[in-house]
């Protein structure tokens, strides 16, 4: 009873987190929510301050007040660090590396920096697969570390931790044996762990956490489909099938229902999670529609009346989000792999060249508020996802973070 009730303390406090604490991958939400106004206009003159970073990644920048928080890998994948910087200008507060002989093989899209940190404000926790999940007080003094495993598997990690009361929640998705692990925040203690499927391929979502009529659920996609457990004992409540596999893309939950995408090409579905138990294929499926442009690696987003799915190829498609009418498709320019942001009832999503595109849902035709582009140089790619954090606009690519001040 006390654990239930801490827990819900922690979803009424997250609801009320400020905006500008965007502390772990895609915000509070793990959605890619934003709350307050977030610019809508930039360009290279928008860029208020920008740094290399002492190494690659594809993880997205979070905060906690003035600091943000940042991965990155040596190119060889010997060191791993965890950067703290100013928020408002850009300067490395202090770094802390990691020197691993584990240096696991890699999907040419993948790095060896690529989950996101979380944050509470008083501690931060980085997860490098093989080489460690670390816990580090907000001065970077070391609180914990743990061996989660070996992560076998030729495409890397990039599930990110999450922070659930006073748990870290991993999940540890990977070629073979798989598991979602809990772990105290405070020891790095391990207080639960739960068999998943056995993956041909591996794992790369990262788990959510919401609120249904009959309690909270911990949302986790995967290879063969998506899951729900209870985040305090880490039992499995219920499956669905997906249409395909890989399973990366992180599901979306609105009007009480949970939207999934695969990964490999096949159909949008949806999963009503209240009361849900075993496999809820069958019964618990509210619809599904089909999907076009191939691979999806962004997550879907629902913003009002409207569900929107990005494909890497930039084939958008907008459907009825309660009964999965298709309203239209349409093309984006460029490739995608960084997730969607919704913010100001407007979908953000950015391409592997750093253009974003801000779209207006509607059930007619796409509707493109603004092409921003920050002037990146060629070599640059961008498979992180956005964060707005006080009225700006975080993003990085492999090397480079950028502060974006907007225009609009």
């Amino acid at each position: 009873m006390k654990t239930s009730f801490c827990l819900s303390l922690f979803l009424l406090g997250t609801a009320m987190a400020p905006a500008e604490n965007w502390n772990q991958f895609r915000g509070p939400t793990g959605m890619g929510v934003a709350e307050g106004v977030v610019p809508t206009e930039w360009s290279n003159a928008s860029v208020a301050w920008k740094v290399e970073l002492p190494g690659q990644g594809q993880s997205s920048a979070v905060n906690w007040g003035p600091k943000l928080f940042v991965t990155a890998a040596s190119k060889d994948g010997g060191t791993r660090s965890l950067l703290c910087l100013d928020k408002d200008n850009g300067k490395i507060l202090w770094q802390r590396d990691l020197a691993t002989k584990q240096k696991e093989a890699l999907h040419k899209m993948n790095s060896w920096a690529t989950p996101s940190p979380v944050t509470d404000g008083e501690r931060v926790i980085a997860f490098f697969g093989p080489a460690g999940i670390h816990c580090y007080d907000m001065n970077g003094k070391k609180q914990w570390s743990k061996n989660l495993g070996d992560f076998p598997g030729g495409w890397g990690i990039a599930a990110s931790p999450i922070i659930a009361d006073n748990q870290v929640i991993q999940n540890c998705d990977a070629t073979g044996p798989s598991r979602l692990v809990s772990l105290d925040k405070r020891t790095g203690k391990v207080l639960w762990e739960t068999k998943r499927n056995d993956k041909p391929r591996g794992g790369w979502s990262t788990p959510i956490l919401i609120k249904t009529k009959k309690g909270s659920q911990l949302i986790l996609n995967g290879e063969d489909g998506a899951k729900g457990y209870d985040p305090v004992k880490g039992k499995e409540l219920w499956f669905c099938q997906s249409f395909n596999g890989r399973g990366s893309p992180v599901p979306f939950h609105a009007h009480g229902l949970v939207y999934v995408v695969n990964g490999k090409p096949g159909d949008l579905y949806v999963v009503n999670p209240n009361g849900a138990k075993g496999n809820v294929t069958k019964t618990h499926m509210a619809w599904h529609a089909k999907r076009n442009g191939g691979r999806d690696l962004p997550s879907p987003s629902v913003i009002g009346d409207y569900a929107l799915v990005t494909a890497m190829s930039g084939v958008i498609t907008c459907y009825d989000a309660k009964s999965g009418k298709t309203h239209w498709v349409d093309r984006l320019d460029g490739a995608f792999s960084g997730s969607p942001l919704v913010a100001n009832g407007l979908y953000y999503v950015q391409n592997e060249a750093g253009v974003t595109y801000v779209v207006r849902p509607n059930g007619k035709a796409l509707e493109i508020v603004s092409s921003n582009d920050l002037g990146a140089s060629d070599e640059e790619i961008f498979r992180a996802t956005l964060s707005p954090i006080d009225g700006k606009v975080y993003t990085r690519s492999q090397s480079t973070l950028y502060c974006l001040k907007g225009e609009g």
